[in-house]
């Protein structure tokens, strides 16, 4: 077993959108960061202080030889979001990112979801809340949960709400956002249901307190970061004033709010494959929910948190539907007034 280093970190997956995310939050923190990823992938050029690792995941002994002196592992690595991509790559990734970790005797973190608890889910998910999922990707979560528990391995789970933030591929630009320049919002459930959102820079500094303070936590253990709990109606009182000031709605008028096509949807699922991963997880819009938070910050304090005015606009500057400028300064500056509040 390898000696580690307490600031060296290895991210899995780290040209993901939450593995690059997370590997910044780490840099910042100043810690020592190793990023993997796949050997034909161009490694992105955003951050300096990332030493970027081209090994395949399962050249586990090359991986874990490379990271030497890493004493935590973030597994960031996901497939696509297809039933079958989910049940035959989710657990031989868990497996190498274990493997990985028990080399190098380090600490693994890893991102979880509310797909656990199913469409039963009560309206507060606490730790202990029974998961009862109901649905392929929820069933193989429990799994991966499960084996890592039974690895042996030193493993947390921070489990969060949908992503937004940071980058591409959520329901926040591949459908909330898209037509946002024309006037319309596209919100796939009832307005008036609110749900789990974390904020990706926000999760991932979270990441990196409950990192600092690995030492205080059992071999095993599931914290939850509570994030934004939001309405479809609360989307829209934010992104409506950005688009007035953005011209993309004539002033004095708010944006449309268009519904999702479930219909469309729910046919073309039988053809395709990511439709229908999208249809079974339809209930996470219709069934009110929320993380209660109170195990993480009794770990490492206030959750980070940026309010949401701040992060919505921050997200579509990262998104390229706003020009930098005076909008990222003023997002900076509240984000950094934010962080000194709850500091």
């Amino acid at each position: 077993m390898h000696s580690t280093t307490p600031n060296t970190v290895l991210i899995l997956g780290a040209a993901g959108r939450f593995g690059l995310v997370v590997a910044r939050a780490f840099a910042d923190a100043g810690w020592r960061v190793l990023g993997q990823l796949r050997p034909q992938r161009v490694a992105p050029t955003q951050h300096k202080g990332i030493e970027w690792l081209g090994i395949d995941l399962q050249d586990t002994a090359a991986l874990a030889h490379a990271a030497q002196g890493a004493a935590v592992v973030v597994h960031a690595l996901s497939p696509a979001y297809t039933n079958k991509a989910w049940q035959t790559q989710v657990l031989p990734m868990t497996d190498a990112a274990i493997a990985i970790t028990r080399k190098l005797g380090a600490t693994m973190m890893v991102p979880g979801n509310v797909y656990n608890f199913g469409v039963t889910m009560p309206a507060v998910l606490r730790e202990d809340t029974p998961q009862r999922a109901h649905t392929v990707k929820g069933q193989v979560r429990i799994e991966m949960e499960a084996r890592l528990q039974q690895s042996g391995v030193r493993s947390v789970v921070i489990r969060a709400g949908d992503f937004f933030g940071g980058g591409i591929g959520t329901w926040f630009d591949t459908a909330m956002v898209k037509d946002i320049r024309k006037g319309v919002f596209t919100y796939p459930g009832a307005p008036e249901v609110s749900r789990a959102w974390a904020y990706l820079p926000d999760l991932a500094r979270s990441f990196v307190a409950v990192a600092q303070r690995r030492a205080q936590l059992p071999a095993f253990d599931v914290l939850h970061f509570a994030g934004h709990r939001i309405t479809g109606q609360r989307w829209l009182d934010v992104l409506t004033p950005i688009a007035q000031s953005q011209g993309w709605v004539k002033p004095g008028t708010v944006l449309k709010m268009a519904k999702l096509p479930w219909p469309i949807i729910r046919i073309g699922a039988l053809f395709v494959p990511t439709w229908s991963a999208l249809l079974e997880m339809r209930y996470i819009w219709q069934t009110p929910h929320a993380l209660a938070n109170d195990k993480l910050t009794a770990l490492i304090g206030p959750e980070p948190f940026t309010p949401l005015p701040q992060a919505v606009q921050a997200a579509l500057v990262d998104l390229g539907l706003m020009a930098q400028a005076t909008s990222v300064r003023a997002a900076r500056a509240d984000m950094q007034h934010a962080r000194a509040a709850h500091s």
